[in-house]
């Protein structure tokens, strides 16, 4: 019955009492609130709102569902979460550059979630690595090698892993109240000291519009500090794919090459290093974010991160000689398809919504709860804002599994990138910085 009432109060705009909502996350942990239940819940706190209350008392019901993690480790405990972009694969970069300067970053992470792709499911493209990891060998791999991105246990916010996958399949990804209370709850949870939180903003973004990005930056950044937890959040850009590459094994590739050649003069390598200037600023471990960013740029350049990387690769079921042999290492599609530009000029506008879709579409995220993913799809040397272009010249490649899913990609992508016969105003990289 409190599953039932708490469903029709929150469909008539109502906040439901503290305890009731608290007894439905229990019965999502349980088991006692059934899917349909779920995503009648997740339907209309999307289109409602749970009002701040109601988002703090959802957080901490979701975070109390499960264990609560405390470390006793010889440096800071740090974390990092993106609200969700296309081509975003700095978890990967920043883990290990933040491993290697004495910070030790336990992060719980998600896979796909509607067009945006998944850390875990990018992890999970190198052959022989599970993130699915027991707590003793999480606790393992973190103090060994600094990092570990795993899966959240049956133990760790157990309700937010059930609502977070019935979200997925249900249209309910973007609600600034459900979007906050599961990133953190998971991050609460992990017993962390303090979080950066990079939150989208742009076409490939949940969250479309500067106002919306800002009114969920806020969200987060209160609900976390209001819990104890020191936190502070960029606004970046989502215009277009932080990398060139969007795909699971393809943004791995992305990784692999800025960790191994050191190039720190990239669009993900500089979100990579403010993210982690400014965490490091939070720790104390660096007197502002410009300092922190200048000792994430050296872990990266000096091969320090890279190095880390390997441990972790190696501790989570990996290859042993996965950062000498990655090429070899990672799956490739079968078929290849250029995508030409109509005509000649300057890349001026990008779906990148429409970008992650299609590489979903490919294979390479989930339509239904549970599907297999393919990790060899998806796209690559995608042209960024500003670039000129002629006629007939790429403006992407499609990794295929097949050459009618290629074309099909090609067709669905025709309208994704405008071209301009004059110089667009590219966004900057970072909007706005909070607190």
């Amino acid at each position: 019955m409190i599953a039932r009432e708490v469903i029709a109060a929150l469909r008539r705009a109502e906040m439901p009492n503290s305890d009731d909502l608290t007894a439905f996350v229990i019965g999502l942990a349980d088991g006692t609130v059934t899917d349909a239940q779920a995503g009648a819940f997740a339907m209309a706190a999307c289109l409602n709102g749970l009002g701040e209350g109601g988002r703090v008392a959802l957080t901490r019901a979701m975070r109390d569902s499960g264990d609560v993690l405390h470390w006793d480790l010889p440096g800071p405990v740090l974390d990092k979460h993106s609200t969700g972009g296309v081509g975003d694969c700095v978890s990967l970069l920043l883990a290990p550059a933040l491993a290697s300067l004495g910070v030790y970053v336990p992060m719980i992470s998600g896979r796909g979630l509607g067009h945006t792709g998944g850390t875990l499911d990018k992890l999970e493209s190198i052959p022989g690595l599970t993130t699915e990891q027991p707590e003793d060998a999480f606790r393992r791999i973190v103090a060994d090698t600094g990092a570990a991105i795993v899966a959240a246990s049956s133990d760790i916010a157990p309700a937010d892993r059930r609502l977070y996958a019935i979200r997925d399949v249900t249209a309910t990804v973007d609600s600034i109240d459900l979007i906050t209370a599961s990133i953190l709850s998971k991050k609460l949870a992990g017993g962390i000291e303090a979080l950066v939180l990079d939150v989208k903003v742009g076409s490939g973004a949940f969250m479309a519009t500067p106002d919306e990005a800002e009114a969920l930056a806020l969200a987060l950044v209160d609900t976390a500090n209001g819990a104890g937890c020191p936190t502070a959040a960029l606004i970046t850009d989502m215009n277009q794919p932080l990398a060139p590459a969007v795909g699971n094994a393809l943004e791995v590739i992305e990784v692999m090459e800025a960790l191994v050649d050191g190039d720190t003069d990239t669009p993900l390598t500089q979100i990579t290093a403010e993210l982690g200037g400014t965490v490091l600023a939070l720790s104390g471990l660096a007197a502002d974010r410009a300092e922190g960013a200048a000792m994430v740029v050296n872990a990266l350049s000096s091969g320090a991160a890279l190095e880390r990387f390997g441990a972790m690769i190696t501790a989570m079921g990996g290859p042993t000689d996965f950062t000498d042999r990655w090429r070899d290492r990672l799956p490739a599609a079968p078929v290849v398809i250029d995508l030409p530009s109509p005509a000649t000029g300057y890349v001026s506008a990008m779906d990148a919504r429409l970008l992650g879709e299609v590489v979903v579409r490919l294979g390479g995220g989930r339509l239904t709860q549970g599907a297999a993913i393919d990790a060899s799809v998806g796209l690559t040397n995608v042209r960024a804002l500003g670039d000129e272009v002629d006629a007939r010249e790429p403006l992407l490649q499609i990794h295929a599994a097949s050459r009618e899913a290629g074309e099909a990609a090609a067709t669905a992508l025709a309208s994704a990138v405008r071209i301009s016969d004059t110089l667009p105003d590219v966004p900057p990289l970072v909007h706005r910085s909070l607190p």
